[in-house]
């Protein structure tokens, strides 16, 4: 399912570098993470909500192991 503008978990997950079930841990555990809307049975994302919610939240990168 197309639906300008909205994401769905799979390819939220895909933009955040995340799994799907991630991608509903952050909705469920984070108060600023974008709500899914309903669109019949689908949960979409708004893209741009999606987007902004990143900007504030740079990826983390993983401690380096010494050598």
């Amino acid at each position: 399912m197309e639906i300008p503008g909205y994401l769905t978990s799979d390819q939220v997950a895909a933009r955040l570098g995340i799994n799907r079930q991630s991608v509903y841990n952050l909705v469920n555990r984070v108060a600023d993470f974008p709500k899914p809307e309903k669109i019949g049975r689908a949960s979409v994302w708004p893209e741009a909500a999606v987007d902004e919610w990143r900007a504030r939240h740079p990826k983390r990168s993983k401690p380096q192991k010494p050598a």
